[in-house]
């Protein structure tokens, strides 16, 4: 028997799965060899990212929720972990010494949560899922890559390493979400396939500009 939801989510994953070219920090952190101050705006970075989706999200949760409320649930889910890792982020930020009151927000990682507020306004919300998943999968991986390095490289604690832990594990909730959420769109012929794609691909390129962005971080 076929799942056509779940075979939907897995196949736009596979076809929009990013270049392993497209991040040049990634590797310099696995390797140990990203100084501090990478780690630092990275942390800092984050620390805009996570509360602007956390409020896309709601906005996405409130739109869906008279005609869509099975992406209203999947979104609800995102938002309250965005909160989780906010709580988890302050950590990592404190054990690589982030300043934020000096620093100053780089326009290239921050293209991707304009992005995401964009969709938030503009996407139809079962697109917006079948999107935002494929893109999670790039960025799980990229945490769980890190959540290593800064054990392995870096001396970093479990606390510290908490919020790339957090979005690096499997959720087979979330996962369980959006196949329903996709799957009765599907049901009721509201998902254009060809859109959610669109919105997956610029999601990628817009995560590729927020690692470049950071690496010109990485002078010590």
């Amino acid at each position: 028997m076929t799942h056509p939801a779940r075979d939907l989510l897995r196949t736009t994953t596979a076809a929009l799965a990013p270049d392993p070219r497209a991040n040049p920090l990634v590797p310099r952190i696995a390797a140990g060899t990203a100084p501090r101050a990478a780690l630092a705006a990275l942390a800092l970075e984050q620390s805009w990212v996570i509360p602007a989706d956390r409020r896309a999200f709601e906005h996405l949760a409130a739109r869906s929720e008279a005609a869509d409320p099975e992406a209203g649930a999947f979104f609800v889910a995102l938002a309250q972990g965005e909160e989780l890792a906010g709580e988890r982020l302050v950590a990592f930020a404190r054990a690589c010494g982030a300043q934020e009151a000096s620093y100053e927000p780089l326009p290239g990682a921050q293209a991707y949560p304009a992005y995401v507020a964009w969709l938030a306004l503009n996407a139809a919300p079962a697109d917006a899922v079948l999107a935002l998943t494929a893109n999670f999968s790039a960025w799980g991986g990229y945490c769980a890559t890190i959540a290593t390095a800064l054990r392995d490289r870096y001396g970093f604690t479990d606390e510290a390493c908490a919020f790339f832990d957090f979005f690096a594990e499997p959720s087979p909730d979330l996962d369980r979400l959006a196949e329903t959420a996709v799957g009765a769109a599907l049901d009721a012929g509201r998902l254009d396939e060809r859109r959610a794609h669109t919105y997956g691909r610029l999601l990628q390129q817009y995560e590729a500009s927020f690692w470049s962005a950071l690496s010109a971080t990485e002078s010590p």
